[in-house]
């Protein structure tokens, strides 16, 4: 099991034990962020196929540490167009939900999703906890 250090606990050390913090910060900088496995399903024929799915799907993320966040539920639609369900599955990294998707495992099941759902599927980054709007301006090559 990997561990990762929170960016809010570098920085209290630092402020506990001083001078550090420039390491702290470029420590924090590089922590891993959570990485997402994003699906949008339209049309779910809830049939046998999907009931297998859903009954076996748990399994293959426990290898990879994912965890549902977001699996359908009540949604109110704001701003544009919306039909479906929105499930997000949570992993230690991007390429921890990467690997999930590519497992032999889940590979095993996918179809019986795909062949009875519309929709699509990402892998996506998340954020550290300290994350602000504006960070993306810098990743853009602005101050």
């Amino acid at each position: 099991m990997r561990t990762r250090t929170s960016p809010h606990f570098l920085k209290l050390a630092t402020v506990l034990f001083g001078g550090l913090y420039p390491i702290a910060e470029a420590a924090a900088e590089t922590a891993p962020v959570p990485g997402y496995a994003v699906g949008h399903l339209r049309n779910v024929s809830m049939g046998p196929a999907i009931v297998e799915y859903l009954e076996r799907i748990d399994s293959t993320l426990e290898p990879f540490q994912g965890q549902f966040i977001v699996h359908g539920g009540k949604l109110e639609r704001l701003e544009g167009d919306w039909s479906g369900d929105l499930i997000i599955i949570k992993f230690p990294s991007f390429q921890d939900a990467l690997d999930w998707y590519n497992s032999p495992a889940y590979r095993k099941i996918a179809p019986l999703r795909s062949a009875n759902a519309q929709g699509e599927v990402i892998i996506v980054n998340g954020v550290n906890a300290d994350h602000r709007a504006t960070d993306i301006l810098k990743s853009a090559g602005n101050p």
